[in-house]
Parts: C-alpha cells; sequence; structure tokens
C-alpha cells in the first residue's frame, strides 16, 4: 500500500486532483467529508463543538451551522484551533480505520486540506501540492464559489503559505493550467505511484 497526502491552498483545484486520481484507480479518504461526518447530529464531535462554541452555532434542524461556525473560527486563530483540537483526532481515527479496508497494493490517496499547517507529512510515504497563484485562487472562489472578495482571502489568510505547502511537497501539480494539461500531469503522476505502490508491495 502506498500512502499519499494531498492538500493545495482553498480553491487550488484539489478536488479535480483527487477526482481524476480516482478515476484512475486510487482509493479516496478525504478528510473533508469525514470532518462532516463526525460532527453530525447525535455524534459526540458535534456535542464537543457545541460545548466549546454554544448552541447558537447549531442551525434550526439541530446540525451545525457551517458559515456561523466559519464566520467565528476563521476570524479568531486560537477559536480554529480549538474546534482542531476537538475535530481532528476524530478524523484521524475515522480515516485509519477506511485505510485499513483499502488492499495491499493500493494507492491510497488522503485528501487533506490542512497537511501543511498541522504538519502531518511525515505520516504519508509521499506528498502532493496542488498549486496555483493566489490570483487564481481569489479568482476561482469569487467567481466559481460565490465568496466575497473578503471572505476569499480569510480563508486564503487562514491556511499555510505557499512557500509552506510547498516545502513539504515531493510532488507538484501545476493548476494554472488547462484541464488537458491538468490530466497530462495526473497520468504521469498516477503512473509513478502505482510503480512505487507495487514495489511497497513487494
Amino acid at each position: 500500500m502506498l500512502k499519499v497526502g494531498l492538500t493545495g491552498g482553498i480553491g487550488a483545484g484539489k478536488s479535480e486532483v483527487s477526482r481524476l486520481l480516482v478515476e484512475r484507480g486510487a482509493v479516496l479518504i478525504d478528510a473533508d467529508r469525514i470532518a462532516r461526518e463526525v460532527v453530525e447530529p447525535g455524534t459526540p464531535g458535534l456535542a464537543a463543538v457545541v460545548e466549546a462554541f454554544g448552541e447558537g452555532i447549531l442551525g434550526p434542524d439541530g446540525g451545525l451551522d457551517r458559515p456561523k461556525l466559519g464566520s467565528i473560527v476563521f476570524a479568531d486563530a486560537e477559536r480554529l484551533a480549538t474546534l482542531n483540537r476537538i475535530v481532528h483526532p476524530l478524523v484521524g481515527a475515522r480515516s485509519a480505520e477506511l485505510e485499513a479496508t483499502a488492499g495491499q497494493d493500493s494507492v491510497v490517496v488522503h485528501d487533506v486540506p490542512l497537511l501543511a499547517e498541522n504538519s502531518l507529512a511525515p505520516l504519508y510515504d509521499l506528498v502532493i501540492v496542488v498549486d496555483a497563484s493566489p490570483e487564481t485562487q481569489l479568482d476561482r472562489l469569487t467567481r466559481l464559489r460565490g465568496m466575497t472578495e473578503e471572505d476569499a482571502r480569510a480563508r486564503m489568510a487562514a491556511q499555510a503559505t505557499r512557500e509552506k505547502r510547498l516545502a513539504v511537497a515531493d510532488v507538484v501539480i501545476d493548476n494554472d493550467v488547462p484541464l488537458e494539461k491538468l490530466t497530462e500531469q495526473v497520468d504521469t503522476v498516477w503512473d509513478d505511484l502505482v510503480r512505487r505502490a507495487r514495489a511497497a508491495s513487494r
């Protein structure tokens, strides 16, 4: 098994790369999706978040009001750290469970938005960083996700710098390019990952 950490700044196009890798046969473990699962209504995770941040972060249905919580934590590094202390161990435990079910010669891709921020690179055999310029990120966040420029800049500022992310990369995929060029890069990377996975399982 080859354990790959996949990361990139918000708006860099990491989801597109993970989709392309899954099409080629990767087993995807999506930290964002798991992070949502572990705070669903009725979970110990949600109870812990409510205890830390108050009932005001719940929506009318009793579920987490993500935009409301986001506006609290992205404006305050200390509160973001509190949220991370609750959610990250839960995500780590669930990720390990999912990984244990993958085959011996699988390429397991962990999609981890905050890999650089939380110094998680040592957990993986290889780290892939999807890179795009800040201008591209901002354009995608405002045009495709409908964020205000202020909100987009705050989200970008809450993450690691581009330099810090690139410093942990074993492989960099440039996503300031058209989709067909991105696909070519992913094909090349995938061939290398399959080779490494086979060597590791031997």
